[in-house]
């Protein structure tokens, strides 16, 4: 991934247009960027007053299945055999958002929440192994 343009880098070229009078695409000529990137900057001083960089990377996608964390942690603490695929197909219902069973799963695995396996429920050994 790309690295975000110095703050120096970004206040001279803010600095080139808005004081020395030069275009956005002269600026980017001078100091090696793309057209768009001055124009982006400059756009922004303008309206906003600074041309910081934004923060990269991250979880973007958690946001939607994070806004019912309440509502998912009290389904399982009132039924704590629930599956992942039910969990889903409960939001969907109440909800209307979507939710594959493996994005529930990492809803849980962010949290460090871990459910242990019921001795009451595990199979039967294979036939044929008995001790």
């Amino acid at each position: 991934m790309a690295k975000p343009l110095s703050p120096d880098l970004r206040l001279r070229i803010v600095r080139a247009v808005e004081d020395e009078g030069m275009s956005c695409r002269g600026a980017a000529g001078r100091f090696g960027v793309a057209p768009s990137t001055a124009i982006e900057l400059v756009s922004e001083w303008r309206s906003t007053g600074a041309c910081e960089a934004e923060a990269q990377g991250g979880d973007r996608r958690s946001a939607r299945i994070e806004g019912h964390a309440a509502e998912i942690l009290s389904l399982v603490e009132a039924t704590p055999d629930m599956t992942l695929a039910e969990i889903a197909d409960h939001l969907f219902k109440v909800h209307g958002e979507r939710f594959a069973p493996s994005v529930v799963w990492r809803f849980f695995d962010r949290r460090n929440i871990t459910f242990k396996k019921n001795i009451a429920r595990q199979r039967a050994g294979s036939a044929g192994r008995r001790r």
